[in-house]
């Protein structure tokens, strides 16, 4: 039987009067979800609620298109309960989990069904767990019926790690259950660092709002900041100036390339590859500096701004940067060839934390973690924005989708990247970097896709009469990417946890939001 969808179609960054977005019936949504995220091309972005009234929750579903660049919208008003969207699309799986969390209401027949955060509800007497106001809140121990997955027999064991670890990294407990060294399953637990940043939006935009968006996840300053004001700009009815643009692609690459190249160095120190972790240490450094070097802050904060970017490049500026990528790009690609010219690295990095491609595609995994196994999707060359309308991107994959996928094509990324920068700087777009807005389209929503160095960045926002901010909605790559971890480590010896880890180097803060 042919599905028929019936959606409000848009592109990014394109904005929609609100009404235009249809309301569906539960069956017809669920169809039509079904029928979209079928296809190897098609994400569900973003899938987030709205109350309407005191007893409904509207449900708003983006679904992104590679192929088309299409982004489709459309929405269903359910109450307490509906029948769960993942029994038959299971990239719903986890924005589900969210739902009920934030809203209150039960999926029926959910495979899982935990929170994701640890937070109360955001509506009164409304709890998917029956919490009440007040109620402590401990993952495993309240709400009931939120302890972890278990398994029983001769020879099993559980084995906890974090929320608090022995490196100076970000809060998370993983709870595997074992098989003497083999990994059963590795259940994961998020939510130490929710600061509720989402509902701080609403109401914007506000003299904190960017602050709030380059603090979303601390090392995806530039990203963030660049999805948030495309959106504003085109609810404006504007656009940044062409020489921010470019100004801003030069920072999103230099971001990509800081961390890509921390993250090589990171993964040659989890197999004991001293060489590479030393190296790589410094030069990581290196494309932080030129960071600085545009606007006095290494992680880029400050400068991406609505309307254009607080700070310009001038010539000077464009010939010390072309000298320093080129500098680092020489040194990182020789770092790098250090370990894949290593036997007892790859012995290490081949068939360790694979991930296939089916499974990539069935739970929704995105970025340079999807590419890894072989997915086919870039937004900079799928939903171009900014600058990238402009050029020509290679797409960087690999196939076998193991912890040396992910560390090449982070190898790969940094070639086109550093390749990218030296040709942006010498032909910088002559003009203003920054223009003025105007006030905001009122009653309106938009979808604003900016490719990270993780992966795929969403942000939709939506207006009121007034033209302020009713709802905003972020999602991070790693909200997609956090499952994927835990694929990785099935049938895995549990010594293998930190390399697989540190192979995705999933954004905490940037789940919790």
């Amino acid at each position: 039987m042919t599905t028929t969808i019936a959606t409000a179609q848009t592109v990014n960054n394109k904005p929609l009067p609100i009404t235009e977005v249809p309301v569906l019936a539960y069956e017809a949504f669920d169809e039509t979800l079904q029928a979209l995220t079928a296809s190897p091309s098609v994400e569900l972005s973003a899938l987030f609620g709205i109350p309407v009234g005191s007893q409904t929750l509207r449900v708003i579903a983006a679904a992104s298109n590679a192929s088309t660049g299409a982004i489709d919208l459309f929405a269903m008003d359910v109450g307490d309960r509906y029948p769960a969207l993942t029994r038959r699309s299971t990239k719903a799986h986890w924005f589900e989990r969210e739902l009920a969390e934030q809203w209150g209401v039960v999926p029926e027949e959910h495979p899982w069904l935990k929170p994701i955060r640890f937070h109360s509800s955001y509506r009164e007497d409304h709890d998917a767990w029956g919490r009440s106001v007040g109620d402590q809140i401990l993952p495993c121990v309240q709400p009931p019926g939120t302890d972890y997955f278990k398994v029983r027999g001769n020879q099993i064991h559980e084995v906890a790690v974090g929320p608090v670890h022995a490196g100076v990294i970000e809060p998370g407990h993983f709870r595997f259950q074992c098989h003497g060294e083999v990994v059963f399953t590795l259940e994961i637990e998020l939510g130490f660092q929710h600061r509720g940043i989402e509902r701080r939006l609403i109401g914007g935009p506000d003299k904190r709002t960017l602050h709030y968006m380059e603090t979303l996840s601390g090392d995806t300053s530039v990203g963030h900041a660049t999805a948030y004001c495309q959106a504003i700009e085109a609810l404006a009815g504007s656009e940044a100036t062409l020489r921010s643009q470019a100004i801003r692609g030069i920072a999103l690459e230099l971001e990509r390339l800081a961390n890509h190249t921390g993250d090589i160095g990171a993964l040659a120190g989890d197999v004991g590859y001293l060489p590479t972790l030393s190296f790589c240490g410094r030069i990581r450094g290196d494309f932080l500096n030129a960071t600085a070097l545009i606007c006095g802050s290494r992680f880029g904060r400050g400068l991406v701004r609505p309307g254009g970017t607080a700070f310009d490049i001038d010539e000077s500026m464009a010939v010390e940067l072309q000298k320093r990528v080129t500098g680092a790009h020489r040194d990182v690609t020789g770092a790098a060839n250090l370990l894949w010219s290593s036997s007892s690295v790859m012995a290490r990095f081949e068939n360790t934390g694979t991930v296939p491609l089916d499974t990539v595609r069935r739970l929704g995994v995105i970025g340079m973690a999807g590419r890894a196994s072989g997915s086919d999707r870039d937004a900079r060359r799928d939903f171009p924005s900014g600058y990238y309308r402009f050029v020509q991107l290679p797409v960087s994959s690999w196939h076998t989708g193991d912890a040396f996928a992910r560390a090449y094509v982070r190898h790969l990324e940094v070639q086109s990247s550093c390749e990218y920068l030296l040709e942006a700087c010498q032909q910088l777009p002559r003009g203003s970097n920054k223009r003025d807005l105007g006030s905001l389209a009122s009653n309106s929503i938009v979808v604003s896709i900016v490719e990270g160095w993780r992966g795929e960045i969403c942000h939709v926002a939506l207006t009121d009469s007034n033209g302020k901010l009713a709802n905003y909605k972020v999602v991070d790559p790693s909200f997609h990417n956090w499952i994927a971890l835990a694929m990785s480590l099935r049938n895995q010896q549990i010594s293998d946890f930190p390399l697989c880890n540190k192979s995705f180097n999933l954004s905490y803060c940037g789940h919790d939001l």
